[in-house]
């Protein structure tokens, strides 16, 4: 089904930093090519790497420096140019880690062992939060609009002054969610009577059209939707929306994504995935009752599925997703004349990074090319089954078994060739190791790199150095 272009309104991209923070002359880079790509916004999630100051200095990173006040300024300016607005995204209730994993904080988790849930019955918690967002508001002069997160607050409820408060006849958990979010968004408005205040919408799609219209939000924020699926169901996307609406909530949001949402743990982005997604997104927007004004698209790029989890793909390895996705939206569909664009643009042969090819001398290079090509080729030499299933090889389960390197009574032969397959594969995990790591840190952190070599390519090393140095220690003991 051929759909028409994304309807009139912002088509966001989502800067995830609570993980691998570009440089910010990368950065700059990146805003230049989405702006070419079809983008009019960011929506620009700091966490840990906005530069708080005073009593909330300790909520910046710390395994690279935060971003500085003159490098915040100057994202904006460049996007300015570009003539894209900047919205900030700072989360006032659930995926609080990077605020509540602070010792002085943990008095204000809903729960001891949930350390991304604010408790909404302390008003030093909403200090808090207003003191977060004061700060952001103060280091992007003209903002007009704020996204305030509220997703996935995990565990409300079950902290004891929350069942205390439920135990009160008539009050629920839906309630309890309302009544804090509707404080936030009062609080920003009576500092800031022109913000546009934007929420996730997750918390609120199982309540009632009564719930939502007695809550007081209605007029006070927009709530954006937020679906990853490339098997997105329309209809009922459909109908949430047109609840929102019913209920006096007819300025809504989208949230699509571009990388990020396959797995915790993905490092290679999959174009078709994200654009199937799009698609779909294509037909809710086609479907919707005239009474709805779709403010726009927010297409999301986590870094992290929250601040204490793993890694995702890194921004280089997901832009012709991005490209492709972007296009679609602004075409109906990746017709001919989006793939040109996108091919083109990004000099790539196909939209997919792992089929995309080498650039050739003088190809024009996206920002990041080189390292998409250099994590590609080590993301498949990790994955390829002589490696990663070295141990369970027949050699290695036939000459060299636990039983018999406990006992070092081996096979020199064999196990010399085990020694030499093994070796081969690790120098060339090492060098190609170091080629990604060269290429990494010339756009991200150092820290950054050495977190994505730990997680993806020192696990695969480690038991071929093991195995390596076993097969040594044996054979040294029955080879004069």
């Amino acid at each position: 089904m051929n759909c028409p272009p994304w309807p009139k309104g912002k088509k966001l991209v989502h800067l995830d930093l609570k993980g691998a923070p570009p440089r910010v002359e990368y950065l700059h880079k990146l805003i230049d090519l989405f702006s070419q790509l079809g983008a009019d916004g960011l929506l620009v999630e700091y966490e840990d790497m906005f530069p708080y100051e005073g009593e909330l200095k300790l909520l910046q990173a710390t395994a690279q420096p935060a971003y500085s006040r003159e490098e915040v300024l100057s994202i904006q300016e460049v996007a300015k140019c570009k003539g894209m607005e900047v919205i900030p995204l700072v989360q006032t209730f659930g995926h609080m880690e990077f605020v509540l994993k602070h010792r002085p904080m943990w008095s204000l988790r809903e729960l001891a062992h949930c350390v991304g849930t604010l408790n909404p019955h302390k008003e030093e918690g909403v200090r808090l939060v207003m003191e977060m967002l004061r700060q952001v508001v103060e280091l992007h002069p003209g903002l007009n609009t704020l996204h305030i997160g509220a997703d996935e607050v995990y565990m409300l409820g079950e902290g004891e002054e929350s069942k205390q408060w439920l135990a009160s006849p008539g009050r629920t958990v839906e309630q309890l969610f309302l009544s804090h979010v509707t404080k936030v968004a009062k609080a920003i408005k009576d500092t800031w009577p022109h913000m546009t205040v934007i929420m996730w919408d997750d918390m609120m799609r199982g309540m009632s059209q009564d719930t939502l219209k007695a809550s007081g939000l209605v007029g006070l924020v927009q709530p954006m939707l937020w679906d990853y699926n490339p098997n997105l169901e329309v209809d009922k996307t459909v109908s949430l929306l047109e609840k929102y609406c019913s209920a006096g909530m007819s300025d809504l949001w989208a949230a699509s994504s571009f990388k990020g949402s396959t797995s915790v743990y993905t490092n290679v982005t999959s174009t078709q995935r994200h654009l199937e997604n799009h698609l779909q997104w294509l037909n809710v927007a086609a479907s919707l009752s005239a009474g709805i004004n779709l403010k726009g698209i927010a297409i999301t790029g986590w870094q992290r599925y929250d601040h204490l989890s793993v890694l995702c793909e890194l921004i280089p390895v997901a832009l012709p997703s991005l490209a492709a996705c972007l296009q679609t939206l602004i075409h109906g569909q990746l017709s001919a004349e989006a793939q040109s664009k996108v091919t083109e643009r990004l000099g790539v042969s196909s939209m997919e990074v792992e089929e995309m090819g080498s650039a050739a001398d003088g190809t024009l290079l996206f920002p990041g090319r080189r390292l998409a090509e250099s994590m590609v080729e080590l993301n498949s030499l990790l994955n390829t089954d002589d490696i990663r299933f070295f141990e369970n090889n027949m050699f290695v389960r036939g000459w060299f078994s636990p039983y018999q390197r406990q006992r070092k009574m081996v096979s020199p032969l064999i196990t010399m060739q085990i020694h030499n397959e093994a070796s081969m594969y690790l120098a060339m995990l090492q060098q190609k190791g170091e080629e990604v790591r060269g290429e990494m840190v010339q756009l991200y952190p150092d820290s950054t790199a050495q977190e994505w070599i730990e997680e993806h390519v020192s696990p695969v090393m480690a038991p071929l150095q093991r195995i390596i140095d076993e097969i040594a220690a044996c054979v040294k003991e029955m080879v004069p």
